[in-house]
């Protein structure tokens, strides 16, 4: 299996992608296709494949950014179970992030993520696709180490239409375990960077954003 980058909506392995990301995820979670463009080429975003036989069975987007020392999953697709692509592309993912890490002359602190709950909405099929069951994924990132921050979470559409999309934790994974907490004004401009590219804001969002600002800290809980 090969672990491989994607930079361009003309790589053939990129349509095989986001034919996957189109069978997996609800529709308000997945970009246009012409709107990847920009993304891909750009250098601080990390979008990878698992390729199998000439077929793209899982993939992940990551960002790391040098001036916070944080990484972002963006997702994680597991196309086909019976082929251990989890650990394939989070030993990848943490094997990349650390060397642009000490390129940065810093060991990680640590990975942001959003994180179903499918104690909230149970809706999501996922296209079917067993081990992107709500229930398993969640599970298995508790393993991994993260943890869920201590505030009622909703993010923008990326259909940029002003909704609110709900029934997800934002998450965090420290680097060291002992961090019960990290500071607030690190989440609150890490979201409104991460955000910035969608120009309709639900109030939702809005008013979660200020109450972030009117925090110092945000705790770390049990996933």
């Amino acid at each position: 299996m090969e672990y491989r980058r994607i930079t361009s909506i003309e790589d053939p392995l990129f349509v095989k992608m986001h034919d996957l990301m189109k069978e997996v995820f609800p529709p308000e979670e997945v970009l246009e296709f012409e709107l990847w463009k920009e993304p891909l080429e750009d250098p601080g975003i990390r979008v990878f494949v698992a390729v199998h036989q000439d077929e793209v069975v899982g993939a992940t987007e990551y960002r790391y950014y040098p001036d916070w020392n944080i990484a972002m999953t963006d997702f994680t697709i597991i196309g086909r179970p019976g082929l251990s692509l989890g650990r394939f592309l989070a030993q990848n993912r943490e094997k990349d992030l650390n060397e642009l890490a000490h390129a940065n002359g810093k060991e990680l602190f640590g990975m942001f993520a959003e994180i179903y709950d499918p104690y909230q909405l149970d809706d999501h099929e996922f296209g079917g696709v067993k081990p992107m069951n709500p229930f398993v994924r969640r599970e298995v990132l508790s393993h991994l180490g993260y943890k869920r921050l201590d505030l009622s979470y909703v993010h923008p559409s990326w259909k940029n239409d002003g909704e609110a999309v709900k029934g997800l934790d934002f998450c965090f994974m420290p680097k060291d375990e002992a961090i019960s907490e990290i500071p607030a004004q690190l989440v609150s401009d890490f979201l409104t960077t991460y955000y910035s590219v969608l120009s309709n804001k639900p109030q939702e969002w809005v008013q979660m954003i200020e109450e972030i600002n009117n925090n110092t800290g945000i705790k770390l809980l049990p996933l």
